[in-house]
């Protein structure tokens, strides 16, 4: 009994390792694969238009070009972390904000969500257009109406003083997502809750404080983790506007940065250590948030 026991057991695992297999494979070949490549590729001079032969190991040689003798480093890094620390908190707020005027309980408020959404779905260069247009200074529909209560708009796009406030406002304009997710948030916050702050007398400001912020914490940690990964990662959008970096380089941002190193200057071995960096950014960053969320993330039931 017990060797037919174990059979099946072995019949059970081998299943499912079969069934797991096409992602495991996939995740070797297409994600590990060639992570752990590029890792080897950092300490490595190679030219991506050359053979391979010519790989050349270097040890640190590209991380001290770049901490020490890559000033365009230094300057693709501040100009993203500038556009990060602006634009994550100015997104979540007005994500949140969004979210409370779609909570209410109207007669057509389906609509009015399925309007705010809408700009999510638009793709990268669509949205990109459409805000050159706006963002023009000769005949763009913000400067109109900023000429209308007596005020000269700015170059926007073309001044390298505003070229990162004009992303931050293209940033709000996609905020859609992050809405759409402190909306089901809301929307899981226990009724009883408020039934309780209402019959203490709670008013309208003092419920939002003590019950629908605390309760809403961790979806705003979710989306501050995804906000930061995603403010690091930004790409499309400066490489359409400006793929040279723009103004003063302004629109140099680091993910251009090493798209530009990789594939078009073939500089594969420094923009790989370039991606490795970025990683590392992005996974302090990423364990602060962790580490810090048990001071200001709540759940319920939890015990404090």
């Amino acid at each position: 009994m017990k060797i037919k026991i174990s059979r099946m057991r072995r019949l059970e695992a081998l299943s499912g390792y079969l069934f797991v297999s096409p992602w495991l494979i996939g995740f070797l070949m297409l994600t590990l694969g060639p992570m752990l490549f590029s890792l080897y590729l950092g300490f490595t001079h190679w030219n991506f238009h050359e053979p391979m032969s010519t790989m050349k190991f270097i040890g640190l040689g590209n991380y001290k070009q770049i901490f020490f003798h890559d000033p365009l480093f230094w300057k693709a890094l501040y100009n993203t972390t500038f556009y990060s620390i602006f634009a994550i908190p100015t997104g979540i707020l007005f994500a949140l904000f969004l979210a409370l005027l779609l909570n209410q309980k109207l007669h057509g408020i389906a609509v009015f969500r399925t309007i705010f959404y809408v700009p999510a779905l638009v793709t990268g260069v669509a949205t990109v257009v459409l805000w050159q247009w706006i963002l023009n200074p000769e005949f763009g529909i913000l400067n109109g109406l900023l000429k209308m209560i007596g005020i000269h708009g700015p170059a926007w796009l073309y001044d390298p003083v505003w070229t990162k406030p004009a992303l931050i406002l293209m940033h709000l304009w996609g905020v859609g997502t992050t809405m759409l997710i402190f909306l089901a948030g809301l929307q899981n916050i226990p009724t009883h809750l408020y039934e309780v702050a209402d019959l203490d007398g709670a008013s309208g400001w003092q419920k939002f404080l003590h019950v629908t912020l605390p309760m809403l914490t961790p979806t705003m940690f979710f989306n501050l983790v995804m906000a930061i990964i995603g403010a690091f990662q930004v790409f499309t959008v400066v490489y359409i506007l400006a793929g040279d970096g723009g103004p003063g380089d302004s629109l140099l941002f680091y993910v251009l940065y090493l798209y530009r190193k990789a594939f078009v200057e073939f500089q594969m071995g420094y923009a790989s250590a370039l991606a490795w960096v970025l990683f590392m950014i992005l996974f302090g960053l990423t364990l602060l948030v962790f580490r810090s969320s048990s001071l200001w993330v709540y759940y319920e039931g939890e015990k404090r």
